[in-house]
């Protein structure tokens, strides 16, 4: 019996046409933003800062540190969008700025965090044993302290520059970090294909990291989004303390200290604007953790 032909009816519908895949992902692109609205509000903010960020160079209409002495606390006009601060400076520049600070550190300290915490969450429950109990005790230490307190001891220290801030931040999420890890470990190194992989003779390290890790990556993400607004969060609040980034690098943190409390009354805009860009990029952030969770945990997935 002759096969189908190359090119026939038959095995063209076996095959679908490359050029149907970009309809396909756009169709399923709209349908998950139906059943996840604010998700894809979150995902479309972020989307916002990270492109202001990047092309902050361009976008902004001043230079976030150029003074305008004669402008010196001037309200929201077609000039000044935003209006200025006590020193004349563009506020609307400086909030954009501030999103690639911002973004800057809190992507670093996640980052970070995230190689630390996870490396020592698998590793604690993939070993077990003494070493499990111990690795834990020394986390239940670090997390017996708030994550700000960490972070003020750990600048105040080092010093406020961008690098110690991410440090410092970072120290405060590994502990979260490694209790995620090391739950979503425990559930997957008694499954049958750990057993298997290691009845072929593959390493622990193999196992570990190319047929544990891919397994347990939708709970480190989930954390890493929510962890990013934290991080946001905290790196403005050093700032207000005036332990984040030195001056005149912008900040939306610093933006909200010093002299932008004198004139908060009598200036509003100066303290609102800052204020409404650091909840907004921790609620988009949050938000996206949230909707990723819902997608991901199929215990979630029938809501």
């Amino acid at each position: 019996m002759e096969g189908p032909r190359v090119g026939s009816q038959e095995v063209r519908g076996l095959t679908p046409p490359l050029t149907s895949s970009f309809p396909h992902f756009l169709t399923s692109s709209i349908a998950v933003a139906r059943r996840k609205p604010l998700g894809a509000v979150s995902l479309a903010l972020i989307a916002l800062i990270v492109f202001l960020a990047l092309f902050a160079d361009y976008v902004a209409p001043y230079d976030p540190v150029e003074m305008h002495g004669a402008q010196s606390l001037k309200a929201p006009s077609a000039e000044f969008l935003l209006g200025t601060d006590h020193l004349g400076r563009d506020l609307l520049s400086r909030i954009i700025h501030g999103a690639r600070i911002s973004l800057a550190v809190g992507i670093g300290a996640v980052g970070l965090a995230l190689a630390i915490g996870v490396s020592i969450g698998m590793l604690s429950a993939y070993l077990g044993g003494r070493f499990d109990m111990l690795v834990q005790r020394v986390m239940d230490s670090v997390e017996a302290f708030p994550g700000i307190i960490l972070a003020l001891g750990i600048v105040a220290a080092l010093g406020p520059s961008m690098v110690n801030v991410t440090i410092a931040i970072a120290f405060g999420l590994i502990s979260r970090n490694n209790r995620v890890t090391r739950g979503a470990v425990l559930a997957q190194k008694t499954n049958v294909y750990v057993e298997a992989a290691r009845a072929i003779g593959c390493g622990d390290a193999r196992i570990m990291g190319l047929h544990i890790l891919p397994n347990v990556t939708a709970p480190i993400i989930i954390i890493a989004a929510t962890e990013l607004g934290s991080a946001i969060l905290a790196e403005a609040s050093l700032s207000f303390l005036g332990l984040g980034v030195p001056s005149p690098l912008p900040s939306w943190g610093s933006m909200l200290s010093g002299k932008a409390r004198t004139y908060l009354f009598a200036a509003p805009w100066t303290a609102i604007f800052p204020g409404v860009a650091i909840s907004l990029a921790v609620l988009a952030w949050n938000l996206l953790g949230d909707a990723l969770r819902d997608v991901w945990d199929p215990r979630l997935r029938g809501r």
